[in-house]
């Protein structure tokens, strides 16, 4: 069987930094160190950084938005020639008599990265007035908003646009990047942040990490289900997130149920998540180890996901960058559900266009001058090179990494209507699938989905005995239990439980997997240890319910 490349457009080349200014704030040293450190590795000219006396803490007033960073950032851009404003005469509508605006006529950069120690969030300012307010719905007069929403406006600065609620993003889901552009009214705004500066620092060096070896990994998709008009739209969106993913070759589990995934659900080597609806981090997340892939992108849609950057363990974006994250967005405020990305705009022009972090995030925010704060490296380019291209080269040095290349591969195959006796053909003569977990995993799926389950068990058995992670090992043994008791093999499925135990002492969910096992146990006529098991059903019960 020959292995196609099904629906992936080859993307352009990576960004270079000198369309890129970074932004610091110079209160704090490492601030500028994270500055610095981010235009060495992105060649960043040094004309291009810039250092600002701001704020210390993630608020700012609107004075000091406006007097300390907006309009000092926008001189520092004029006066050295990285872009120039001029007026422009617009004709006459039948809506509007001609008249004049000021624009970015030329400019040399589209990107603007804010470092750790730049401010999040612009306060609300109880006494502005403006013109039209009350024309406004009353949840949008409001004039709050995230500092980079904010500066995404920068090159309409000279319109003195409104404040008050949120204004239309012009390249709103837009498919050309080159449309990207301070000339159509945008600068493309994300910051390396998180709770401390090692962890933004991190967002760098697993940026180049996965552009230089690709994103591998599963994508994981919670979406709620739910028919409720208000909140239906955002599960189509994650929903359709989903889609893109696994039609674009990735492993993708969906859970429909209305709750997130649970504690104990095994989420082994997570290259995207999109996910929704918990005020703080929960589920798997919460664990002391979670399997992010270096690269990995993770969203959680949550009114208040990025209501502070500096936590670990509250709200969403903090705690998944803590974890492992190297992109994210998020919002500082409450947004409203139209006022958030439109997730499945930003997974199709991240995977299938091939656009940068900062521009799929860009364009898939429907509104700016709101809520939406970006945290990542705007140039980072996890899909920018040519999907068959990288796996050749992959296979040609023998990199670890070609395993995922195959199962992606793979996939798009299945998904292009291959039948799967041929995927299974080319697995079993494949002379990698027998070192790879990950392959023979895949083997007794498709074994499963022809009906084979004695297959399936004993591919995912020889699974179990390879280069596994933690998580994988956990999903592989609960559908391994499942499998042999189905087939009546009550004393393997368990020894496969009692292993599970064994291998993961503080697994969350224990009080599942004795309450599978007391049946068996019962079955076979072991007594003591039914016993056992009954007696640790009945004492993680009491702790559930205390």
């Amino acid at each position: 069987m020959v292995l196609l490349l099904v629906g992936v457009v080859s993307a352009c080349a990576i960004t270079p930094g000198d369309e890129v200014v970074v932004v610091f704030n110079s209160r704090l040293p490492e601030s500028k160190e994270l500055a610095l450190y981010y235009a060495a590795k992105r060649q960043v000219p040094t004309n291009q950084i810039f250092g600002f006396d701001l704020p210390k803490g993630e608020e700012m007033t609107r004075a000091e938005f406006r007097e300390q960073l907006q309009q000092p950032l926008a001189r520092m851009l004029e006066s050295n020639k990285l872009w120039h404003i001029a007026a422009r005469t617009i004709r006459a509508t039948n809506n509007q008599p001609a008249h004049v605006e000021w624009n970015v006529s030329t400019s040399k950069i589209r990107y603007a990265v804010l470092c750790y120690g730049v401010p999040l969030r612009v306060q609300s300012d109880p006494g502005l007035k403006e013109e039209g307010m009350d024309k406004l719905r009353p949840e949008m007069r409001r004039n709050e908003a995230a500092v980079d929403s904010e500066l995404a406006l920068l090159p309409l600065i000279d319109q003195h646009l409104p404040l008050s609620g949120p204004l239309r993003n012009p390249v709103y889901a837009t498919t050309n990047s080159a449309f990207l552009h301070p000339t159509n009214g945008v600068l493309l705004v994300a910051r390396l942040d998180g709770p401390t500066p090692a962890i933004a620092r991190g967002l760098i060096d697993k940026a180049l990490l996965a552009e230089a070896e690709g994103l591998w990994g599963r994508a994981y998709v919670d979406v709620r289900n739910t028919t409720e008009p208000g909140y239906k739209q955002g599960d189509e969106w994650i929903r359709n997130a989903g889609e893109i993913c696994k039609h674009l070759g990735f492993e993708t589990v969906v859970d429909e149920n209305p709750g997130t995934f649970p504690t104990g659900f095994p989420m082994s080597q997570i290259a995207l998540y999109f996910g929704w609806y918990t005020e703080h981090v929960s589920g798997p997340f919460t664990r002391p180890e979670v399997e992010f892939m270096p690269g990995a992108v993770a969203y959680h849609l949550h009114s208040f996901s990025a209501n502070t950057l500096r936590s670990t363990n509250q709200y969403w974006v903090g705690p998944l960058l803590a974890k492992g994250v190297t992109a994210t967005m998020g919002c500082v405020a409450e947004p409203y559900l139209a006022g958030t990305p439109e997730v499945a705009v930003f997974a199709a022009r991240l995977i299938y266009n091939g656009f940068t972090f900062g521009e799929s995030a860009c364009a898939s925010q429907p509104v700016l001058s709101w809520q939406i704060t970006v945290v990542g490296d705007p140039l980072y380019h996890p899909f920018g090179r040519n999907p068959e291209s990288l796996h050749d080269e992959l296979y040609a040095r023998h990199d670890k990494h070609v395993e995922w290349s195959f199962l992606r591969l793979l996939n798009l195959n299945l998904i292009s209507g291959k039948p799967v006796t041929e995927c299974v053909a080319l697995l079993e003569n494949l002379g990698l699938t027998k070192e790879s977990a990950v392959l023979t995993e895949k083997l007794g799926d498709l074994y499963g989905m022809q009906g084979k389950p004695a297959s399936a068990i004993h591919a995912w058995e020889e699974a179990l005995k390879l280069n596994h992670t933690p998580q994988q090992s956990l999903r592989l043994r609960l559908e391994l239990g499942e499998k042999l008791a189905g087939a009546d093999r009550s004393e393997d499925a368990l020894n496969d439980y009692e292993q599970l135990l064994r291998e993961i002492p503080d697994y969350p969910d224990k009080l599942s997997v004795y309450r599978k096992m007391l049946p068996l146990a019962q079955k076979l006529n072991k007594k003591t240890e039914a016993d056992r098991y009954q007696a640790e059903i009945q004492k993680l019960t009491l702790q559930t319910k205390s």
